[in-house]
């Protein structure tokens, strides 16, 4: 029996497009010879569907596509994704399923057991849990089939009282095959491979592994599906962040051989590394961009380059993604620019070949002091005049969007989005946000990944100090850490949720964590405004951080 994994990118809720793509892979599977062809989780809406899944057109479109799929079953099996009805009056209305197609029917309907409720996911709001489980019979051969977090429930510290494949086990299958949309995280991808070989050594099984990839508004998945043989060796993966398909025959994995030798347990990253999968990153917010814009339908990017680290990164990367004539940057000096960063983004565009416009701000700027100066009442110069220069910027910046239909890119990073070191309506606008979950740190990592083979982003950008330029030789060490130090402390509390009596402990001064997580808890109103932010981390700021914005806690 061959089985083949299709890896595919969707859209949510544009069921065309998906049935389309998904009947392609079906041809595909069978020219290759294929008996069973897999795609991964809720692949006929695209994952994750959220509140779509409260309007009954929406189911009623699902059971469409799988009424269109179906016919398309002959000479091969297809196992797909998609909502089910939940028959039973009791609990949710729905279930997270996979439905097995044959020979122009469904044959059977597997419910997904293990519904995650925890950071980006939030499945029990829709679904109702599997009671009960089955193994699909096909072609001689037993198949347990689960769905995702289905296999992530072993460990010290299970999160569900029962395990799935414990209950499957009673009827003696011959093969595990997973449909996932397991979400990319630079932390993850050998997380997910442990997960898959601790089931396999569990059970003395091999594992067709399918996920999913593509970017969905905030969350990025990365593919990489995996096939595991009996033995919890890697037989094939398929690549990450692009589709691809690929298969091995079944009774190439089950020879149980010895059993190899326990593999130490996956442990997370315990602190910060700045180089940690850097290529990764960098992939994920190229395919994050890409996605957004041809999902949305969009064409252009513009943003505001400042000559500074975090422009210059986000710059380069647009430019990837979109193709740099499609990228629009916009430098506006100030009268507290310095003219060498002037200089420095000129060249990152020449570099890149983006199209560039300069435009000084001077006189808009007195313009807007001298209206302000009877009511600012000759006090001293301040944050107001420090922000009332980021805001002018932000106002040219959606002008231009809004004339030519370009969409904005926020260029603020993960650091002073912790820290509240940005101005709301001015350069924390935006329509995506490119570096919200990359530390000030990870940034820099960025650029010299970006430059691996030559000069692209000019060495000065990445050498200097970095600054926001706006008062006479600003510095942003007058207001923050050093973001070397800053960046690991701010990891502890929001990646790892630690804390201060535990971040003291790692040997963060005592002054500087509570000054720090004070910064962090008291700027969730400005987060809370902010735009879609491409996730990369384990905790992003967005749908998987839900904090109280007028809480005390640290504060």
């Amino acid at each position: 029996m061959k089985i083949i994994l299709a890896q595919q990118n969707y859209h949510i809720g544009n069921f065309e497009h998906n049935t389309e793509k998904i009947i392609a892979g079906i041809q595909a599977a069978r020219e290759q010879g294929a008996d069973l062809v897999v795609f991964s989780e809720l692949c006929v809406c695209g994952y994750p569907p959220r509140d779509f899944l409260e309007f009954e057109d929406f189911i009623r479109q699902c059971y469409h596509a799988i009424d269109v799929i179906k016919a398309h079953t002959q000479n091969i099996a297809v196992l797909v994704g998609s909502p089910a009805r939940n028959p039973q009056r009791e609990g949710k209305d729905l279930f997270n399923a996979a439905w097995f197609l044959h020979e122009g029917e469904v044959k059977q309907v597997v419910h997904k057991t293990l519904l995650p409720t925890y950071d980006v996911f939030d499945e029990y709001r829709y679904f109702e849990p599997s009671y009960a489980w089955n193994i699909i019979p096909f072609k001689g051969k037993k198949l347990a089939v689960t769905i995702c977090e289905d296999i992530w429930n072993l460990g010290d510290n299970p999160l569900y009282r029962v395990c799935p494949m414990d209950l499957l086990m009673a009827q003696e299958p011959d093969v595990m095959i997973n449909l996932s949309a397991s979400p990319f995280d630079y932390d993850h991808d050998e997380d997910r491979k442990e997960i898959i070989r601790a089931n396999v050594l569990k059970y003395r099984l091999p594992m067709y592994y399918c996920n999913t990839v593509g970017s969905q508004t905030e969350i990025v998945f990365d593919g990489g599906s995996l096939i595991y043989d009996a033995a919890g060796n890697v037989v094939k993966e398929l690549p990450y962040f692009t589709e691809a398909m690929g298969g091995v025959d079944l009774e190439e994995l089950l020879a149980k051989g010895e059993a190899p030798a326990a593999m130490q347990a996956f442990t997370p990253l315990t602190e910060l590394v700045f180089e940690h999968n850097i290529n990764r990153i960098y992939d994920a917010l190229v395919l994050g961009i890409r996605d957004y814009f041809g999902k949305m339908g969009f064409k252009k990017a513009i943003l505001g380059s400042s000559g500074g680290i975090d422009s210059a990164v986000t710059l380069a990367i647009a430019c990837d993604a979109l193709g740099a004539e499609n990228v629009r940057a916009v430098l506006m000096p100030s009268p507290y620019s310095t003219e060498h960063s002037v200089d420095d983004a000129v060249a990152l565009s020449q570099n890149l070949n983006n199209p560039y416009d300069v435009i000084r701000i001077n006189n808009i700027y007195e313009s807007f002091l001298a209206t302000l100066e009877p009511y600012f009442q000759g006090l001293p110069f301040n944050v107001a005049e420090e922000n009332t220069q980021s805001r002018i910027r932000g106002n040219l910046l959606m002008g231009l969007s809004n004339k030519f239909g370009y969409i904005l890119l926020n260029t603020s990073n993960k650091s002073e989005l912790s820290t509240g070191y940005g101005t709301l309506y001015g350069d924390m606008a935006g329509g995506l946000s490119v570096l919200g979950d990359v530390y000030k740190m990870q940034v820099y990592a960025l650029a010299r990944y970006i430059n691996r083979d030559k000069e692209i982003i000019p060495v000065n950008i990445i050498d200097k100090a970095p600054s926001a330029e706006l008062r006479p030789n600003q510095k942003d060490s007058d207001s923050l850490p050093d973001y070397a130090v800053l960046d690991k402390l701010l990891y502890q509390y929001i990646e790892r949720r630690q804390g201060p009596k535990e971040i003291i402990a790692q040997g963060f001064d005592s002054a500087l964590v509570s000054r720090a997580l004070k910064m962090v808890n008291t700027n969730e109103y400005k987060r809370n405004q902010f735009c879609p932010i491409i996730r990369v981390s384990s905790k992003a700021f967005g749908v998987g951080r839900r904090i109280p914005i007028v809480g005390k806690y640290l504060s």
